[in-house]
């Protein structure tokens, strides 16, 4: 497993022979493309077809971001871990009502139990609402619920005003690293499918789209309390993020440069560090966390062991 790349500045992504070349007016860095597993693009970027096909040869996903920060889109390449198989039973759970609704049910429990332990939020009444839900729309106005409480609670952790939550585009400090949070999750749990035999289109909690990973959506439920929600508040009791940090035009906040490399930084220092995972009984990275999820839904569709969401307390 390679290394994940961040970067956050403007210039030239280019290949020489084996070896990825960032450039601009004062930043020249080679990457061997052995040593990549992930890139991350933060600013404007240039590439060629020479760059793109090493990337693709190498297997190696390269996620865009505009000068704003806002996720544009993934370079996903051919993917060679294919299993047709399974994509079958990948549908098939998406057309059988009860398979499906199954779990949606359980993406939602992951957030609701993560959510809940790392703020403390009440989660009896949520976990209630979702055994009862009846189909897809409501068990999404549960997740809806959650995260309007955990809105309210993040306001009081942070002590940062909130309001209310506005994506497109978000209108201050703390929409903006909700939404650049919630993306880089997105784009990791979708880094760490290509390297399964999942289909990232094919979907339960979110409706399958033909313009998003939409499993990718379903299951950064489960990591958003973990890599994003905590992240957030701690960045700002820190004092690592600032409200200077932070750039306003007309109608929307988002993050400066600076404050996107800080946040990536701490990101991927998440992703690194380790837990003691007690089935495993040995220690496991954050990021191999997101990888286990996807072995574990693998099983899920092949009737192995029915899937059960990451609960973070009982690592």
């Amino acid at each position: 497993m390679g290394r994940v790349y961040y970067i956050t500045h403007s210039g030239e992504l280019r290949r020489e022979e084996n070896t990825i070349i960032f450039e601009n007016s004062s930043i020249k860095k080679s990457i061997p493309i052995e040593d990549i597993d992930e890139l991350f693009l933060f600013s404007e970027v240039s590439t060629n077809s020479k760059a793109l096909a090493l990337l693709s040869k190498k297997g190696v996903i390269a996620h865009f971001f505009n000068h704003y920060g806002y996720y544009i889109g993934s370079f996903y390449p051919r993917e060679t871990n294919l299993s047709g198989f399974l994509l079958v039973k990948q549908v098939e759970h998406y057309t059988n009502t009860q398979k499906r609704l199954y779990l949606a049910k359980a993406f939602v429990e992951g957030a609701i139990v993560n959510l809940s332990t790392l703020f403390g939020l009440r989660k009896e009444d949520y976990l209630f609402a979702l055994r009862e839900a009846k189909n897809i729309p409501e068990v999404m106005k549960v997740e809806a619920d959650l995260r309007k409480d955990f809105y309210r609670r993040l306001e009081q952790e942070t002590g940062w005003e909130f309001e209310k939550r506005t994506k497109r585009p978000p209108q201050n400090p703390l929409n903006a690293l909700i939404s650049f949070g919630n993306s880089l999750v997105y784009t990791k749990v979708l880094g760490e499918v290509y390297h399964t035999q999942l289909n990232p289109t094919v979907s339960y909690l979110h409706e399958p789209s033909t313009k998003r990973f939409s499993l990718c959506l379903d299951i950064a439920e489960v990591f958003k309390p973990i890599l994003s929600d905590v992240l957030i508040v701690k960045l700002i009791r820190d004092g690592v993020l600032q409200e200077y940090h932070f750039s306003e035009e007309l109608d929307f906040t988002y993050l400066s440069p600076e404050g996107r490399r800080l946040f990536a930084k701490a990101f991927d220092e998440l992703l690194e560090s380790t837990v003691r995972h007690r089935r495993l009984k040995r220690k496991i990275s954050h990021r191999q966390l997101v990888r286990l999820e996807l072995y574990k839904l693998i099983k899920h569709f092949l009737e192995e062991e029915n899937y059960r969401p990451l609960n973070y307390a009982s690592l």
